[in-house]
């Protein structure tokens, strides 16, 4: 929770899961669909992965929903200003959300990939492109990660090992759930 959460006795929203798995030529990510504040589910299908830049892009958040949709917007402006070019869009939207004051503010974590690349976005100013072609963010992200790892020696489809690590993540992680949205390029 923030400070300033925590100063006005705001619960801290929890939750989200989402995975980024790259094979070959194909993309995919994928979200779990449940919003938690404190110990109570809110919502059990919202939508946190979606398709962006006239449907090239895929993103998926972890955070704050209304930071999480200014950076899709603003993320969607770069990429209209770059001509589409997701790796260029997303380091001058990690340096606006690094230096600009409000801005710096939004807590939400984005996993970005078009066709060629996978990235993931943070407010420290953070692109970075994931090591083996998995990336995962949110409270259940370490347990897809590791699940997506230990799949990948065995099976090469991206759906089914986000998938699978989804399902794994709902299994042990109370913030996440089995609602998965999944879109790919």
């Amino acid at each position: 929770m923030t400070d300033s959460a925590a100063a006005h006795g705001l619960q801290q929203w929890h939750g989200t899961t989402i995975i980024g798995v790259k094979r070959g030529d194909r993309t995919v990510l994928a979200g779990d669909g449940q919003v938690s504040m404190g110990n109570t589910v809110m919502k059990p299908n919202a939508k946190k992965v979606r398709r962006i830049g006239e449907g090239k892009v895929v993103a998926g958040f972890a955070g704050a929903t209304a930071d999480a949709f200014t950076l899709f917007e603003r993320l969607e402006r770069k990429l209209d200003q770059y001509s589409g070019q997701l790796m260029r869009a997303a380091v001058e939207l990690a340096k606006d959300w690094r230096t600009d004051k409000y801005l710096r503010n939004l807590e939400a974590l984005m996993i970005v990939a078009d066709k060629d690349t996978m990235l993931v976005l943070t407010g420290n100013g953070d692109v970075l492109e994931p090591e083996g072609g998995i990336a995962a963010i949110g409270s259940g992200g370490n347990y897809a990660l590791a699940a997506a790892r230990a799949l990948s020696d065995y099976e090469q489809d991206p759906e089914k090992i986000a998938r699978r690590a989804m399902q794994v993540a709902a299994e042990v992680c109370v913030f996440t759930n089995d609602q998965v949205t999944l879109e790919s390029v």
